[in-house]
């Protein structure tokens, strides 16, 4: 999944040949998983058709503040297309349109919405060469980026007029590539590791029947989505789930047996920055397994346990600079025992949720949880989603390590 989906994205298209372009970019942006919306130059249209540019984002394409053609003549409101996006890349951006948008030349339905946008915008220039290495342009790219927008660079081949140098537009892969970077450098996490368990494991009584819990996996694999949101690289080790993710920047490890994990974690928590340990671990297993399916004959039968291995404290008994984070799921005395693990483990912060909530606990999409924190701050939250949940934890967690 790229870091780009779900985004409103502004596609703004000028008058230059390499507006043909723009078509692979707006299929690269909805492939992404964004929402795309474009606004065009007047003259943009006799080099790429509004048409083609609609089909393809499934939305209106803007080229001009009413439409002549209806009676109606409905207003296009710039400011709302400006609030709408939260990226704004105008690719080609000719000479003309960078120098008007410099110096605040407001002519066309592109340059208003430019004037009125909130949000990152991203320019691609695209000319020849002559025009590229003029000074005026020079000027350009440098009032542009020193009001803040960012400057997609062009690369270097054969352009329109036979002519070969700088001045040709990036391609849409490297447009996207560009963006998608740029927003992952300003993450706080980037560069960061982070471990996270999630769901049941089971324990194998005979090759059919196992010891396991109702937990679905979720409130794990949502605080994944959070951590990859921040730009983390994510190591998620789940056991048996129907949950599914797809993120490059969440890589899976499936396990099954409470062993399974406690080697699959101990693999990678040397190098991880953080862990965040909220799987349901069997505290035990059946002593001994039986190779052949066991039929029924007594009345009564006795599986001897043993314990598991405690995954949380062997973690906590070898940390060095990693930010160690349990679960608690209580029925009683839960604050007393959520502070027990705290300090027992050696964990920086502990998340303790309580099977007496109503909409907390296992197989619901919500959950209501209490932070703790090494320092003892207590800090209490109410029935929210476990997505939301996620997010709150993550920026604690942030806040905790200053990252």
């Amino acid at each position: 999944m790229s870091i780009l989906k779900d985004k409103n994205i502004l596609l703004g298209i000028t008058a230059g040949i390499a507006a043909y372009k723009s078509a692979s970019l707006v299929r690269l942006f909805i492939k992404a998983g964004a929402n795309v919306k474009v606004v065009m130059t007047p003259a943009s249209k006799e080099f790429v058709t509004p048409l083609t540019l609609s089909t393809l984002s499934k939305n209106p394409v803007y080229s001009s503040f009413v439409d002549e053609e209806d009676d109606n003549q409905i207003w296009n409101n710039h400011v709302d297309l400006g609030l709408w996006a939260d990226i704004f890349v105008i690719a080609p951006a000719t000479a003309n349109t960078m120098a008007k948008m410099a110096n605040g030349v407001c002519d066309n339905i592109l340059l208003a919405t430019y004037l009125s946008a909130k949000c990152p915008i991203y320019f691609a220039p695209a000319m020849d060469l002559d025009m590229y290495k003029h000074e005026s342009t020079k000027t350009s790219f440098e009032k542009l980026t020193s009001y803040g927008n960012k400057l997609i660079p062009a690369g270097t081949g054969e352009l329109a007029s036979g002519l070969v140098g700088e001045g040709r537009m990036a391609e849409p892969e490297e447009i996207i590539s560009f963006i998608e970077n740029d927003i992952l450098d300003q993450l706080p996490l980037r560069g960061k590791r982070v471990l996270i368990t999630a769901g049941p494991t089971y324990e194998a009584i005979d090759p059919v029947r196992f010891i396991g819990n109702h937990s679905s996996g979720k409130m794990g694999f949502e605080i994944a989505k959070a951590a990859s949101n921040l730009g983390a690289e994510v190591i998620l080790v789940t056991g048996p789930t129907h949950q599914k993710i797809s993120n490059n920047f969440i890589t899976v490890k499936p396990v099954v047996s409470a062993e399974d994990m406690y080697n699959e974690v101990h693999k990678h928590f040397s190098t991880s920055d953080i862990a965040i340990l909220s799987a349901a671990v069997a505290d035990y297993r059946p002593k001994n397994v039986a190779t052949q399916k066991i039929k029924k004959k007594e009345t009564t039968f006795t599986i001897e346990l043993e314990k598991t291995k405690d995954i949380l404290k062997s973690l906590g008994d070898i940390k060095k600079d990693q930010f160690l984070v349990g679960f608690a799921l209580e029925t009683n005395n839960e604050l007393e025992h959520a502070l027990g693990k705290l300090k027992s483990k050696n964990l920086d912060l502990i998340v303790l949720n309580s099977l007496q909530d109503k909409g907390a606990g296992f197989g619901v999409s919500t959950n209501k949880v209490t932070f703790i924190t090494s320092s003892n701050d207590i800090i209490e939250n109410e029935l929210k989603s476990k997505a939301d949940v996620a997010q709150d934890l993550m920026h604690l967690i942030l806040k905790q390590t200053h990252a």
